[in-house]
C-alpha cells in the first residue's frame, strides 16, 4: 500500500519541533541530545495518541461511526486524547477506564486526565479490579449497536496497524528534519508500552531511510515481553506498507529494567529524571512513560551504552497532566 494515500484526518499540530537540550546534555557529558516534542501535538494538551488517532478516527467517519470507544488506565493520555478528537468531531465517546493497582489516591482517582476527560463530555465507565477492560468495551459496542447507533472501537493506546501509521509519518518529519540540518541520529529514544508508537517508528525508519535504531523503555514489561509485543505489531505492519521485514532485524530494541514494580507505580529514577529534566530545560515529563524512559536514557549514558559523540534523540510522547496525579509522589 502507497503510504500517502492512506486517509487520515488533521488533528495534530505537526510537525512537532525537534529541540536541542544542551543543559541536560552537559549533566550527562554530551552535545548531541535533542527533543522531539509530540507534547506539543496540541489536541487536548497533545502527546502522541493524536498522531495515530488522525488514522483510526478517519477510518471511523469512513465507516460511519457515531460513537467511539477505547480503554485504558484510569490516567490514560490516549483515552484523554480520544475525547478530545471526538468532542472535535462531533462524536459521541465512551471510555473504559481500570484501575491501575499501586497508583496514588489522594489526588489520582479525579484530577488529570480524569478531569480531563469530563470537561470533553465522554462517558466514563469505571471497570473494577479484575474485569477485563476490552471486553467491557466490545459487550458495550454490542449494546450500542443494538441501540441502533454505529460504534468504532479502538484498542488500548490506540496500537493496531491504522493507529502505528502516526508514527510512520512521525519519522518521515524526523528524516525531513535530518536532511534540512545534515544530522543523523544514532539512536531514537521512547517510552514503549502498548507497542504502536515503537512499531510505526521501526516501519518508518525503513520506508523513509532513518538509520537510527529505536529503544523503547519499557513502561509495563519485560525487555522480552515487550520486544514480542512491538515486533508483533511491527511485521504486519511491514506488510501493510510493503516493506522488506528483512530489513527488521537489529533496529528494535526494548529495555524492561526501568519500570519499577509495575505500571503506573512511581519509582526513585523516574522522581530524579523528571525534576532533572523540568530544572534543566523547563520541559515537563509524565511519571508513567516519559519519566521512566527518561530514567533509563540518563543511565545508558552513566553506564556508557551512549557515549558523547551518538547523537540521540528523545521522543517526548506527552503525557504531562498525568503529573497532576502524582503531586504526592514528587514532592
Amino acid at each position: 500500500m502507497v503510504f500517502s494515500h492512506i486517509p487520515k484526518l488533521c488533528l495534530a499540530h505537526t510537525p512537532t519541533p525537534i529541540e536541542h537540550l544542551p543543559r541536560l546534555g552537559d549533566q550527562l557529558g554530551t552535545r548531541n541530545l535533542w527533543v522531539k516534542r509530540d507534547d506539543c501535538t496540541g489536541l487536548g494538551f497533545g502527546g502522541n495518541k493524536t498522531r495515530k488517532l488522525e488514522y483510526l478516527l478517519a477510518e471511523a467517519l469512513a465507516a460511519g461511526a457515531d460513537t467511539v470507544l477505547t480503554v485504558g488506565g484510569l490516567q490514560s493520555n490516549h483515552a484523554r486524547q480520544t475525547a478530545a478528537a471526538a468532542a472535535r468531531l462531533g462524536l459521541n465517546c465512551e471510555l473504559i477506564l481500570e484501575p491501575v493497582t499501586g497508583a496514588p489516591k489522594s489526588l489520582y482517582d479525579h484530577s488529570g486526565n480524569v478531569l480531563l476527560n469530563k470537561l470533553f463530555g465522554a462517558t466514563l465507565t469505571r471497570a473494577e479490579p479484575g474485569q477485563d477492560g476490552m471486553q467491557l468495551m466490545q459487550q458495550r459496542a454490542e449494546a450500542l449497536s443494538q441501540e441502533g447507533h454505529s460504534p468504532y472501537c479502538i484498542p488500548v493506546g490506540g496500537s493496531n496497524i491504522t493507529g502505528a501509521l502516526g508514527y510512520v509519518d512521525c519519522a518521515r518529519e524526523i528524516a525531513d528534519w535530518q536532511y534540512q540540518h545534515d544530522t543523523e541520529f544514532d539512536y531514537i529514544v521512547l517510552a514503549t508500552g502498548s507497542a504502536g508508537t515503537q512499531a510505526g517508528l521501526l516501519a518508518g525508519s525503513v520506508l523513509f531511510d532513518l538509520r537510527a535504531k529505536t529503544k523503547g523503555f519499557c513502561v509495563s514489561r519485560s525487555s522480552e515481553d515487550q520486544l514480542d509485543l512491538v515486533l508483533n505489531l511491527t511485521r504486519p505492519l511491514f506488510d501493510h506498507l510493503d516493506l522488506n521485514p528483512e530489513t527488521l532485524p537489529g533496529r528494535a530494541l526494548t529495555e524492561g529494567r526501568y519500570v519499577g514494580q509495575g505500571y503506573g507505580i512511581a519509582t526513585e529514577g523516574m522522581k530524579h529524571a523528571v525534576r532533572v529534566t523540568a530544572e534543566t530545560e523547563g520541559l515537563l515529563l509524565d511519571p508513567v512513560y516519559t519519566g521512566k524512559a527518561m530514567h533509563g536514557l540518563f543511565d545508558e549514558y552513566h553506564n556508557g551504552t551512549f557515549g558523547p559523540d551518538d547523537k540521540v534523540l528523545f521522543l517526548h510522547t506527552g503525557g504531562t497532566p498525568a503529573l497532576f496525579g502524582y503531586e504526592t509522589e514528587l514532592f
